[in-house]
C-alpha cells in the first residue's frame, strides 16, 4: 500500500546557465505565459537540494494545458559544472509539445539558440505513427522535441 496519492503534475523543472535567454525562447518562441520570475531565499534552497551555498533565479512559464515548466539559473555556487548528455544516456530528459508546423517550429526555436539534433522524421509505430517528430536542444543541454501529428486525410 502506497499510504499516499499523487494528485497532479505540478511542473517540470530545467537548470539553465542564462535564465532570461531560455526564457524568452519559451515565451517569445513557443507563445508560454511568464507566471514569475524571482530570486529565492537561499536558506530553504540549501535544504531543499542538499547543495551548500546555493543561490538561485527561478522562472515559472506554463504552456498550453496548463504544463509548467520551471527554470532555474544558480547564481552560486561557483563550483557549479555542466551536464553534457546525449540521448540515449541514462537520465537524460526532454519535453515534447504537439506543434501544428514542424518545419516553423525549428525555424522560430533556431533562432533562440535551440538547433535539430538531427532531421525531422515520421515515427512509423506508437501513439504518433505517422506524425513528423525532430528533438532540438540549447546550449544548456534543453531538449525540446516537437511533434507534428499526421493530417487525416477526408
Amino acid at each position: 500500500m502506497r499510504g499516499f496519492t499523487v494528485l497532479g503534475a505540478n511542473h517540470t523543472s530545467f537548470t539553465v546557465s542564462n535564465l532570461d535567454r531560455t526564457v524568452a525562447f519559451f515565451s517569445e518562441a513557443l507563445g508560454f505565459a511568464v507566471l514569475s520570475k524571482a530570486p529565492r531565499d537561499s536558506a530553504p534552497i540549501q535544504k531543499i537540494t542538499g547543495v551548500e551555498g546555493a543561490d538561485i533565479v527561478v522562472a515559472y512559464v506554463e504552456g498550453p494545458g496548463g504544463h509548467r515548466v520551471e527554470l532555474i539559473e544558480y547564481l552560486a555556487p561557483a563550483d557549479r559544472g555542466k551536464v553534457i548528455s546525449r540521448p540515449c544516456d541514462t537520465g537524460y530528459a526532454h519535453l515534447a509539445y504537439d506543434v501544428d508546423d514542424i518545419d516553423a517550429a525549428i525555424t522560430t526555436s533556431a533562432a533562440h539558440g535551440f538547433a535539430p539534433l538531427g532531421a525531422p522524421v515520421v515515427i512509423d509505430k506508437g501513439p504518433n505513427t505517422g506524425a513528423r517528430v525532430a528533438y532540438l536542444r540549447d546550449e544548456d543541454g534543453v531538449t525540446v522535441e516537437f511533434i507534428e501529428k499526421a493530417r487525416s486525410v477526408i
